[in-house]
């Protein structure tokens, strides 16, 4: 029987290898008319960094030379579309203790104090590291710790982003750097106050102070420099407008903290008469390159607002269980047209499917109804929707021209196995782990193999790098 393919004569793209091939037991691809299926004996060819032909019929026997056989399901790679690197070190350490957002907060603040360059980029290798080996190909870094921990600039005042940007580049995957905008130390009825203790760090003091340490930032191959405004306590409407102007004119990714707190909405509401998504819209700053991070705690009219403009809202939902935040309307912003992206935040656990099924889960908690999200819907989210978000529009489907991105699950764990071609999606979604990958490749490049970072040691990085912060 003829195997049925999509060719594409040439492609380019930032790896820079030679043809790749490799075999699929089942892949989940794009289909001619824009859906996706599971699909078995798939062959890939990878040249350049993009998909060059996707294969489907009856494998071929022998396997051809130089075709690596990947065996259990592979998917387009995920994205990270929320992550705070340094939050890595409070694993399990917040956990002793009854509290709130507010007293973890305090906490995050004090592993902040004790963060420099050299012990910053470290961690965030091993943690990035960690997201590749769980199935991660684009991280966006919601990056604020800019600055000395008395608020001085460093001598390089982007020290700290470059350490972030090295540390992804060695880590094998890709990232948007989005750079914080905070000036702010809270908000109240009578307006914002000064940043104070550790929040000097993130302060750059003024919106044009922060542009221009920003524009002096330098991305490299699979990188991108995004921008975030911390929330409406730290950046007030005339900044919030300044930073959308500027990333509108970068077609830059912008990111928001929004509404994750009942406190916030209170305290947006009391000093601006609005709420978060209110003042954001009146500030310009929706939009389809527009993040809302979050947005657990919104209106109908918040839900709105963010449907028509096209905004995309990133949910990160072991986290915002792990401090008590809610669960976020997720039917009424699908059904608004919003995007929902995953992101893994403070990083509890970093798994993408986890993330994923949680979404789901949670909702049916809320609503006591089942199946409100499909398996294929909620691996878009932790894929195809978080690389948009973060400006990688050509990754997160396994098509022809596309960035090659690779994850493949084991469906032969005690989680997953038993399962069929039928079931591989749901399996994957909701039984599998990050434990369960085996495989993954970013931009043609073999990242993971047979369950083993390419070059790093990942668990002994972890181990070392959060010692010497936590016992500096």
């Amino acid at each position: 029987m003829t195997r049925s393919s999509e060719a594409h004569s040439s492609a380019t793209g930032p790896s820079g290898t030679g043809p790749r091939r490799y075999l699929c037991d089942l892949a989940l691809i794009d289909g001619p008319d824009g859906t996706t299926r599971v699909e078995a004996d798939v062959v890939l060819t990878i040249e350049d960094g993009r998909f060059t032909a996707v294969e489907t019929g009856p494998a071929p026997a022998p396997i051809p030379a130089g075709t690596r056989h990947l065996r259990g399901l592979t998917i387009p790679g995920l994205a990270n579309a929320h992550s705070h690197a340094f939050h890595r070190a409070l694993r399990s350490r917040t956990q002793a203790d009854r509290g709130s957002f507010w007293t973890w907060r305090d906490l995050m603040y004090r592993a902040a104090e004790r963060l420099d360059p050299d012990g910053y980029h470290r961690l965030a290798r091993a943690t990035f590291a960690e997201m590749a080996m769980a199935g991660v190909t684009s991280l966006g870094e919601f990056h604020y710790v800019h600055h000395a921990p008395d608020g001085s600039r460093y001598d390089d005042p982007n020290a700290m982003g470059s350490a972030l940007l090295a540390a992804a580049a060695e880590a094998g995957i890709r990232i948007t750097l989005l750079d914080t905008l905070y000036l702010h130390g809270g908000l109240t009825a009578d307006g914002h106050t000064p940043a104070e203790g550790t929040q000097r760090r993130y302060d750059d003091g003024s919106f044009e102070a922060w542009a221009q340490r920003v524009d002096a930032l330098t991305a490299g191959d699979g990188q991108r420099i995004g921008a975030a405004i911390h929330s409406v306590r730290a950046v007030d409407p005339t900044a919030m407008a300044a930073i959308g102007r500027w990333a509108a004119e970068r077609r830059a990714p912008l990111h928001a903290h929004v509404s994750e707190q009942r406190a916030e909405n209170r305290q947006c509401l009391d000093h601006h008469g609005r709420t978060p998504v209110g003042l954001l819209a009146d500030a310009g700053v929706l939009g389809e390159r527009f993040s809302a991070v979050h947005a657990t705690h919104l209106t109908d009219d918040d839900v709105a607002l963010l449907g028509s403009t096209g905004s995309t809202v990133c949910l990160c939902p072991t986290t915002e269980r792990d401090l008590g935040d809610g669960i976020g309307p997720t039917p009424e912003l699908t059904a608004a047209g919003v995007a929902l992206a995953l992101g893994s935040d403070s990083h509890a656990v970093i798994d993408l499917f986890e993330e994923a099924r949680a979404t789901e889960l949670d909702e049916r908690l809320r609503s006591e109804q089942r199946g409100i999200h499909s398996a294929t819907e909620l691996l878009a989210m932790a894929g195809r929707n978080g690389h948009r978000s973060l400006g990688w529009d050509d990754a997160g489907s396994i098509a022809v021209g596309r960035r090659a991105d690779l994850v493949t699950v084991s469906l032969a764990s005690v989680r997953t196995a038993g399962t069929t071609q039928a079931t591989a999606a749901e399996a994957t979604v909701f039984a599998a782990t990050a434990a369960d990958v085996t495989d993954v490749v970013v931009d043609g490049r073999p990242v993971v193999t047979d369950g083993h970072h390419a070059t790093i040691d990942v668990a002994a990085e972890l181990s070392a790098s959060i010692g010497r912060i936590l016992h500096a």
